[in-house]
């Protein structure tokens, strides 16, 4: 028993060592814009579920979801009100040109996380001697957030007004639906044998406090990311090992429009 314990700690600890390790990885690869160029919709909807399954800010807040739902009914209602939510943003801010830096709704994306990892542990009624807000409208709005994240990212690939610009987004947001899928399926088969086990009782704390930390630092490395592509030249760093990460973080950011830090508006898609 010790040693199912030990396993399910460890393999806990490392999933959420493995996802704050990788937190610039989360965007769209050259690889991966090729591709776009020359496939079709096929494409985009195979670009969306990668997307998902690797979009560690994403599984961390579902994982924050998900961790307290047993019910089906229960998990069916969260998920339901988190997809529609992406998808509205995902859609319509996709097709309308609407974006902002990337790095900067990373960081918002990553106080989700946070968030939820705080309501979690009861932080509200600990420290405010209050109610956490409606846990289904929160999840709701917070799928905006994550759909308009999913936006900015879409936009940065080739997809210019044409006639079959509508079916590439719709395309994209189909994979990233599958993708959804696929990670809850992962997560509802690893949270339902680790609540048979007495480890979950004593390390479920744990687990959210770790979310905690983990989208505070993800929320730091994505503000780090924005200060350094929008005032990238007031920073008097020169050392070649660092200033080659930043000349990839600028190639990223190739096709976005000019960086503010505020919310904007380009001219839409479609005509």
């Amino acid at each position: 028993m010790r040693l199912k314990q030990f396993f399910l700690f460890f393999f806990t600890t490392a999933i959420f060592a493995g996802v704050s390790s990788s937190a610039f990885a989360h965007g769209i690869t050259e690889e991966a814009r090729r591709r776009m160029i020359e496939g079709g919709d096929l494409e985009y909807l195979i670009l969306g579920a990668e997307h998902m399954v690797t979009g560690y800010d994403h599984l961390l807040f579902l994982f924050g979801v998900m961790f307290f739902l047993t019910r089906f009914t229960s998990i069916l209602k969260f998920v339901t009100a988190f997809t529609l939510g992406h998808t509205i943003t995902l859609i319509s801010a996709t097709y309308l040109g609407i974006t902002m830096n990337y790095y900067l709704i990373d960081t918002i994306i990553a106080l989700t996380v946070i968030y939820k990892g705080f309501e979690n542990l009861g932080g509200f009624k600990k420290y405010f001697n209050r109610d956490a807000p409606n846990l289904l409208l929160m999840v709701m709005l917070f799928g905006l957030i994550h759909g308009f994240g999913l936006s900015t990212r879409l936009q940065t690939l080739p997809i210019d007004a044409d006639t079959g610009m509508l079916m590439h987004i719709i395309s994209f947001n189909a994979g990233v639906e599958l993708g959804q899928i696929a990670a809850l399926l992962a997560m509802w088969v690893v949270l339902y044998f680790w609540r048979s086990t007495k480890s979950f009782k004593a390390f479920s704390g744990f687990a959210n406090i770790m979310l905690i930390v983990i989208g505070a630092l993800l929320a730091l490395m994505q503000l780090h990311g924005f200060l350094h592509t929008v005032y990238g030249e007031e920073f008097p760093i020169s050392q070649d090992d660092h200033s080659h990460t930043h000349a990839q973080m600028l190639k990223e950011s190739q096709g976005q429009p000019e960086y503010g830090g505020a919310l904007q508006s380009k001219k839409p898609l479609h005509d």
